[in-house]
Order: C-alpha cells, then sequence, then structure tokens
C-alpha cells in the first residue's frame, strides 16, 4: 500500500473525504489528527485546514500538502512550513458557486432597499422606495481568480456595470479589467458596491482601509468574503460612522470566531455572518484532490499548485 493519507482538520472527521478517495483510489492508509495519526513517518499526503504550526514539518516523507479550502493562508501562516514539499489547493466549482451566491445576494439585498422594506412592514408601512437602475450601479470585484472571475460573470450577466482588479492583467468577458497598485484608484472610484475575494498576501493584507474607503463613492456598499485581515476594522467603522459608506456584509474578521464584545456585532451598518460563504464539499472538491494523487503517485506535474512567495 501507498504511503498515508493524513487528514489535519479540528472542524470535521474526514469520513466523507476518506469514503470518496477510497472509492476512486482503492482500500488507503487514511488517517485522522482527532484519531492520532500513528508513526508519521508513514504519512505521504496531507489533507490540512489550519494545521498546527510546525506539525507538518514533523513529518518527514511528506510529499504534499493539500489544503482543503482554495485560500492557502492558513498554511503559509505557519513560518516551519516545509516549502520543499508540493502545496496544492483544491478547486471547488459548488465552493465557488456558493461564493457568487452570497456575493450577488448581499449586492440585490443593498441595491433594492430590503432593509428598508423590512422597517416599513414593521412599521405597517406602504412605502414605495426610490429605485436605482441596476445600470447606474456599478460593481467592483476585487480578485480574478476562480471565486472571483465567477462572481463578475454573474454581476454582468444580471445587468450589472462590473469591473474586476487583480494584481496581474487579466481578461474576463462583459467585464472591465484593471490591474496593478496604480489603477486602484480609478477602479475603486467607480464601485459603488465592492466585492472582495482578494487572496491573503503580505500585499493586500490592511488593503481595505481608510485610503481604500475613501476612494469609494460616498454610499459604497462593502461585501466581504475574502479574508478578515483584508480589513482594518477601525477604519471601515469610521467609513460606517461618517455616513461615507452605506453598509457592509462581512462573513470573515480578524479573529474568528468574532469576539462577542466585537463592535460589529451591534452595529446597526453591518452585517455579519459566520464565515459561510462558501464551504468546501468533499463530494465537488474531490475529484482535483484525487487526481493529484494519481499523478504524485505516477510522477506526473500536479494541478492547482501554489507559490510560497505569491501567496496563491
Amino acid at each position: 500500500m501507498a504511503g498515508a493519507i493524513a487528514y489535519i482538520s479540528r472542524d470535521t472527521d474526514g469520513v466523507a473525504w476518506e469514503k470518496l478517495l477510497t472509492e476512486a483510489l482503492g482500500p488507503l492508509d487514511f488517517r485522522r489528527l482527532r484519531d492520532g495519526l500513528g508513526n508519521t513517518d508513514d504519512i505521504e499526503i496531507a489533507l490540512a485546514w489550519k494545521p498546527q504550526p510546525g506539525l507538518l514539518a514533523s513529518f518527514k516523507n511528506l510529499k504534499m500538502i493539500v489544503s482543503l479550502g482554495m485560500g492557502v493562508d492558513h498554511l503559509l501562516a505557519d513560518d516551519k512550513l516545509p516549502h520543499h514539499v508540493a502545496i496544492t489547493r483544491i478547486m471547488d466549482d459548488g465552493l465557488v458557486g456558493q461564493m457568487a451566491e452570497f456575493a450577488v445576494y448581499w449586492a440585490l439585498w443593498h441595491h433594492r432597499d430590503i432593509a428598508k422594506y423590512a422597517a416599513s412592514q414593521k412599521a405597517k408601512k406602504w412605502k414605495p422606495e426610490e429605485f436605482v437602475d441596476s445600470i447606474h450601479r456599478p460593481v467592483g470585484v476585487m480578485g480574478l481568480g476562480t471565486i472571483g472571475t465567477d462572481t463578475a460573470k454573474k454581476f454582468a450577466m444580471l445587468g450589472f456595470p462590473t469591473m474586476g482588479w487583480s494584481r496581474t492583467a487579466k481578461t474576463v468577458p462583459g467585464v472591465e479589467t484593471f490591474h496593478g497598485r496604480d489603477a486602484l484608484p480609478a477602479f475603486l472610484g467607480k464601485s459603488t458596491i465592492l466585492v472582495n475575494v482578494l487572496p491573503l498576501t503580505r500585499e493586500t493584507r490592511g488593503l481595505l482601509d481608510k485610503k481604500t474607503f475613501a476612494a469609494l463613492p460616498k454610499g459604497a456598499f462593502l461585501i466581504n468574503m475574502g479574508r478578515g485581515a483584508h480589513v482594518v476594522d477601525d477604519d471601515l467603522l469610521a467609513a460606517l460612522d461618517s455616513g461615507h459608506l452605506a453598509g457592509a456584509a462581512l462573513d470573515v474578521f480578524n479573529t474568528e470566531p468574532l469576539p462577542a464584545d466585537h463592535p460589529y456585532w451591534a452595529h446597526p451598518k453591518v452585517h455579519i455572518t459566520p464565515h459561510m460563504a462558501g464551504y468546501t464539499n468533499p463530494r465537488t472538491a474531490s475529484p482535483g484532490v484525487i487526481e493529484n494523487i494519481k499523478r504524485l503517485r505516477t510522477g506526473q506535474p500536479l494541478l492547482h499548485t501554489v507559490d510560497p512567495k505569491t501567496g496563491y
């Protein structure tokens, strides 16, 4: 039997992953962190989500690390991560669709003034609100990877003028694209709804700060489904309190779970969800992982590898 596969996660038990991998690959030496990993010298592959720093480096014969999320910042935060070991990330069409749904939901919620209608219902008032045509509500998507591209395309299909911003030049049909720091002000200046789905890297940490918020049109709405560390919390609260931003839908936070005393909980313009915009679904994520295991064991190039220097 080939080397062991270790499931490193405290959030889920890995039963679904073991079943799917066994069906595709045959009998496996599949080990779970919560059950004990046995002799770690046997471990060849690690399916990992937020592993304890230094744990992966202790696996002497590790050949591939698979991030159980599409982001890899939880791995790269480990300063002992064995960079000679291939790091791959999942490509999960199910998760991609969920993320786009989350962004579209909150954008439409803001666009169609649903909060005002909810207040009118509570007050038993029949009060139509003035409507803004979608053609006059440009949406900006920060990050044009797999998730950002899918999200931008769906906004464009709904008739919103849609823009995308990325570190390097990208082309997306129906989407006006910008790239690089020099183009960021022009992109922000048009974004009445800003959707963040950037990876968390040294360059993007704290990018959503007072300078970024000030560059947005007055009354802009923020949807953050990237990472909490993209946001400078005090700067966002100040932009909301000043009235420059109309609101924010936040799914990710600098500290998770969000502390009970955090100002976001009680802020009338902040809408909180518990990092649920997109969940990894083993059924839709496993085909790519299975393919990479086959490739690893037959000496073929791996798919969806990550460059630790860029963070994606």
